[in-house]
């Protein structure tokens, strides 16, 4: 049995406003809530959160002194095309691209890493 459901995640950040506006634009999601010190995005019945923290660090990837401790899973049908979009966005494509022909990985404008990836299912 099933102690409850996952309906959001949380990321810290510096800008909570401007990454909030990142996963709206990326994911066709609208910004729902906005403060200088947390953010909701409504993506299509999926929540994702911006929350400031104080001396937020970015984490490096995939190797340094600060590793990631998740990403997202963005699932496209045209990687190329989602590609193009996310750097117009502000993304950053990483230099580790483990498997560029099925997942590709990007940081967006807080330095989290997240796969762009035609491999799972809407």
């Amino acid at each position: 049995m099933a102690v409850g459901r996952l309906r959001a995640v949380a990321i810290d950040c510096a800008e909570p406003e401007e990454l909030a506006e990142f996963w709206a634009a990326l994911t066709g999601g609208k910004v729902a809530f906005r403060s200088p010190q947390f953010c909701a995005v409504d993506a299509d019945g999926s929540w994702l959160s911006t929350v400031r923290v104080a001396d937020y660090a970015p984490p490096t990837w995939p190797d340094g002194p600060a590793p990631k401790q998740l990403h997202f899973e963005v699932s496209v049908t045209d990687l190329d095309a989602a590609e193009a979009a996310a750097l117009e966005l502000g993304a950053r494509k990483a230099n580790a691209q483990p498997a560029p022909d099925r997942w590709r990985v990007f940081l967006d404008p807080a330095g989290h890493p997240f796969c762009l990836t035609t491999q799972i299912p809407d």
